[in-house]
């Protein structure tokens, strides 16, 4: 089963009078270069993906963002029980000095960008009400944001600025 196959979503939402799309905001004290490249993904994401409810992705300049059960976390979606609620991501990048210390500007920068994707792929979860086990959950939004990002990386080398 490829998730972004998945038209239920869509279909649900087809007739309906609501706003699509990506919409980003990120803190203004997040890193330059992370910035960039956060509006370069979603630029790219909003060419080959649909979002058929607006999703507003925040990414927030603390190194956690706190889940709705109080965890802190690198990552988190909320998706309304409404489903004519909009959703919305939250991405921390306050560690991203730390992180390129360690793993070099790119590589942190792209950790990030798939955290974003991760949560992307819990977006089409649920507008597709996918009823899984969240070990599997978890498994498909790893698997697919490894090929988005990888995917969004290949085009960039690959096609011409």
């Amino acid at each position: 089963m490829n998730l972004f196959d998945i038209t239920k979503g869509y279909d649900f939402y087809e007739d309906k009078d609501v706003r699509r799309g990506l919409r980003l905001r990120i803190d203004k004290d997040v890193d330059p270069f992370v910035k960039s490249e956060c509006k370069k993904f979603c630029k790219w994401m909003r060419q080959y993906y649909f979002f058929p409810i607006r999703v507003s992705l925040y990414v927030k300049s603390s190194p956690y963002v706190k889940a709705s059960d109080g965890e802190l976390v690198s990552a988190t979606f909320l998706g309304p029980f409404d489903k004519m609620q909009e959703p919305y991501i939250r991405v921390s990048a306050g560690d991203y000095y730390e992180m390129s210390g360690e793993l070099g500007v790119e590589s942190a920068a792209f950790t990030i960008l798939r955290s974003i994707a991760h949560e992307i792929v819990h977006y089409y979860q649920w507008i597709n009400d996918l009823e899984q086990s969240v070990r599997v959950e978890e498994w498909q939004a790893s698997y697919y944001s490894t090929r988005m990002v990888n995917g969004y990386i290949w085009d960039r080398q690959n096609k011409p600025q």
